[in-house]
Parts: C-alpha cells; sequence; structure tokens
C-alpha cells in the first residue's frame, strides 16, 4: 500500500465531506439576509414565517459543518508533517485569522439569531442574521486565502529549507485569491438559492403553507439567475485567465490542450484519453480559447506537451470535472431563465415540471462546488505548493499505510453515519414545513 496515495485519498474524503456544508451555509445565510430584511421592512408576516423555517436548517448545517471541518485540522499535524513544517510559518497565519475573526463572530451571532427572535427587537434579530452570513463569508476568505497561496505562493523565501513569510498582504492577496474567492462565493450564493427554491417548490407541491414558501421561491429564482449569471461571467472568465496566466500545466489540462496551439479552441465535449494525451470525437469551437485566456485569437496556448512529463497532472480526472462543472453552471442559469420567466407571466407556481425540477436540482450546485474543487486540486498536481513543494514530499515520514487504512475505514463510518443523520433531520425539517401564518393569508 502506497502511504501517499492514501493520505491523499483520506484528505480528499475528509475535505469532500466537509466542504458540502460551508457552501449551504453561506449561500443560505444570504438567502436569510435577504427574507428576513423584506419581512422586517414589509411588515410580512410571510417572509418572517419562511425566515425562521429556513433558519432551522441553517442551524443544523452550520453544527454538521463545524464538526467536520475539525478532522482536517488535525491532519496538516498527522499525515502531512512534513508540509506543516515547511509553511506552517505561512499556513498557519490565515487558519488562524479564521478561527480568530469569523469563526466566533459566526457562531456567536447565530445562536443571537436562532434563538433570539421573540427576545430582541427586529433591527437587532436582523443585524445577527447579517453578522452569521459576514461571519461565514470571512471565514471562507481566509481558507481560501490558504489554498490560493499553495496554488500561487507569494510574499515568501525559502530558508533554512522552510518557507518563512515575508510580506503578509502579498501572500493574503496572491495572485489568485481574489478571483478565487469571488468564484467560490458565488457559488455557495447559488447552492443557497437552490436550497430555499428546492424547498420551497416542495411544498408547493405539497400544499403547505403554499403562500410562504411561494415568497421564498419568489425571492429565489430571481437572487439564483443573478448569481448563476455572475459565476459564468466575470467570475468564471476572469478565474479561467488567472488559471492560463499562473498555471498554464493546469490550465492546459483542464482545457485538453495537450500540443501548443496559436488559435487554440475551447472544447465543448470530448473523451480524453492519457495514453497518449488525445481527445477522442472532440466538439470544439475554434481561436476561442485563445480569446478567452488572453483576449486574442491567434494567441498561443502552451499544451502538455511543453511541460515536464512529471510535472503534469492527471489528464482525465481534471478535464472531466472541470467540463462537468461547466456544464451544471449552464444548467443553472438556464432552469433560472426559465424560471424567472415563468414568475414574470405569473405561471411559475401552477408548473409543476419546473418545482419538481428545482426539488430534484437541490443538491446540483454541491456536486458543481465538488468537481471545481477537483479541477483545481487535481490540476495543481504533482504540486502540493506549486512548483516548491511536491505532494510525495510532504506526507508524514513516520505515520504508515497500516494507520492512514485504519482511519480511512473509521472516518468512512463515522461519516456514513453522520451523512445519515443529517439527511434525516434535514428532511424531516423540509417536511414539517413553515409554521401557518394565521389570519394574515388576506395580504398575499
Amino acid at each position: 500500500m502506497d502511504p501517499v496515495l492514501l493520505a491523499r485519498f483520506q484528505f480528499a474524503m475528509t475535505v469532500g465531506f466537509h466542504f458540502l456544508f460551508p457552501p449551504l451555509t453561506i449561500g443560505l445565510s444570504w438567502m436569510l439576509v435577504i427574507i428576513e430584511a423584506l419581512g422586517w421592512k414589509k411588515k410580512n408576516e410571510f417572509y418572517t414565517a419562511a425566515g425562521k423555517y429556513f433558519s432551522k436548517m441553517l442551524g443544523l448545517i452550520f453544527a454538521v459543518g463545524v464538526a467536520t471541518g475539525v478532522v482536517m485540522e488535525f491532519q496538516f499535524g498527522t499525515n502531512w508533517a512534513e508540509y506543516s513544517k515547511f509553511v506552517g510559518d505561512i499556513f498557519g497565519a490565515p487558519l488562524a485569522a479564521e478561527g480568530v475573526f469569523a469563526f466566533f463572530l459566526e457562531s456567536t451571532f447565530l445562536g443571537l439569531y436562532i434563538f433570539g427572535r421573540e427576545k430582541i427587537s427586529k433591527g437587532v434579530h436582523w443585524f445577527s442574521c447579517l453578522m452569521v452570513a459576514v461571519g461565514a463569508t470571512i471565514s471562507a476568505f481566509w481558507i481560501i486565502v490558504a489554498n490560493s497561496w499553495q496554488q500561487t505562493p507569494a510574499g515568501y523565501i525559502v530558508q533554512n529549507g522552510r518557507a518563512e513569510l515575508t510580506d503578509f498582504w502579498a501572500a493574503v492577496f496572491n495572485p489568485s485569491t481574489v478571483i478565487r474567492f469571488l468564484h467560490t462565493m458565488d457559488a455557495a450564493l447559488i447552492a443557497g438559492a437552490f436550497l430555499v427554491a428546492g424547498v420551497s417548490a416542495y411544498q408547493i407541491l405539497k400544499n403547505k403553507q403554499a403562500v410562504i414558501a411561494k415568497k421564498s421561491l419568489h425571492v429565489a429564482v430571481i437572487f439564483g439567475l443573478i448569481v448563476s449569471l455572475l459565476e459564468v461571467f466575470p467570475f468564471g472568465h476572469e478565474h479561467g485567465r488567472q488559471v492560463a496566466q499562473t498555471q498554464p500545466e493546469k490550465f492546459a489540462a483542464i482545457q485538453g490542450l495537450y500540443t501548443s496551439q496559436t488559435g487554440a479552441p475551447v472544447a465543448l465535449f470530448a473523451v480524453p484519453l492519457d495514453h497518449p494525451p488525445t481527445l477522442k470525437a472532440p466538439i470544439e469551437i475554434p481561436g476561442l480559447l485563445s480569446w478567452l485566456a488572453f483576449g486574442d485569437v491567434n494567441a498561443k496556448i502552451q499544451g502538455i506537451n511543453e511541460f515536464k512529463q512529471d510535472e503534469v497532472p492527471p489528464l482525465f480526472l481534471t478535464f472531466v470535472s472541470y467540463h462537468n462543472m461547466v456544464i451544471l453552471g449552464m444548467y443553472f442559469i438556464l432552469i433560472m431563465l426559465i424560471a424567472v420567466y415563468l414568475l414574470y407571466k405569473k405561471k411559475l407556481f401552477e408548473n409543476k415540471k419546473i418545482l419538481k425540477l428545482f426539488v430534484w436540482s437541490i443538491p446540483l450546485p454541491l456536486i458543481a462546488c465538488q468537481l471545481g474543487w477537483i479541477a483545481a486540486e487535481v490540476g495543481r498536481q504533482p504540486w502540493i505548493v506549486y512548483h516548491l513543494m511536491k505532494t510525495k514530499d510532504a506526507v508524514s515520514i513516520t505515520v504508515g499505510a497500516g494507520e492512514i487504512l485504519f482511519s480511512i475505514i473509521l472516518f468512512g463510518i463515522i461519516y456514513i453515519m453522520l451523512g445519515s443523520i443529517f439527511i434525516y433531520l434535514l428532511v424531516r425539517k423540509i417536511k414539517q414545513g413553515p409554521d401557518s401564518v394565521t389570519g394574515k393569508e388576506a395580504l398575499s
């Protein structure tokens, strides 16, 4: 058994499971900021009831997210000791900032938001909801700072076998931080919009407090269309340009560009083969990739053939994960566009097909987030810190393959149990529906 492969698999499993919850926490919290504001400012009890209903889900999602996030912190010291020694001077700072400035803000105001609804003024209550969203966003920023530094390191020197921080702000705002943060945050907002839309559609189909559900669905589809469009342009486009300029190996791998070309095409569809690197049955648009990356249809883009073979990322996985993420992104725009059109025509709430589609679409933004994460992290291989440290050199020397395998099995069992309990509780909360708003139906 290869301890490097096992350590990578364990980290992928734990991070992948944890990464289901932060996008929902961030996206749902910002959706609630809007819904609660409408209830407060309009004095509309339907929006207030919707906020109370979805806040229960937010509490559950946050709790499981915290529990699953703790595991990752320990892995740096157990499975990745050599990595921790090399980058500890840099990597520790954003993680500490995340805990001090974000987590406590988020968790403190979450308690006030959920349990203080009838005990504090409506303005303070809305402010507590806003602080939950702000805290979750700041938390995401510092985590992305740490990960972005691995992708495009800056503000450091290598001395005595360690990367040492020389410029804190250069490390924080390294070449990929800002656009990766915006791209990831917007993906979280899409996840929140689809959760609210799907749950609201379910309530309308079941005719459970349908007036409340119609209010939240109205907000979700308009918000969802805006953030889905932003994910493609400018955030997705600019992130792609950043990768083309700073990580050309990754860019070539995710785009299936195996030979350097001028006027490089975008592959809309293809079956990638690793040995030798080729695209089977490609459907391409000539020159579009060069234009998207550098604003010139005749620009040259480096292909996989220009890089050392031992520095080329896995080709199949990066290509497939990236292209499926893009397909889902197009789907999000399409369904939200149709929904907004139907809303404008006052036919959305009676269209059972689109409502059912929203229910089945709840997990799709999370799948898109996972695919994007795979494309980003696998595309960085074989480097754990781009052009500074390879993954094979980062694992702990004293931790054996058997110990890692045992922990994988143990975590796997725990995550299956935890995931099952989470789904059971979430479905139960969804089926319970929002509290009724008595005597107010005439206001709808």
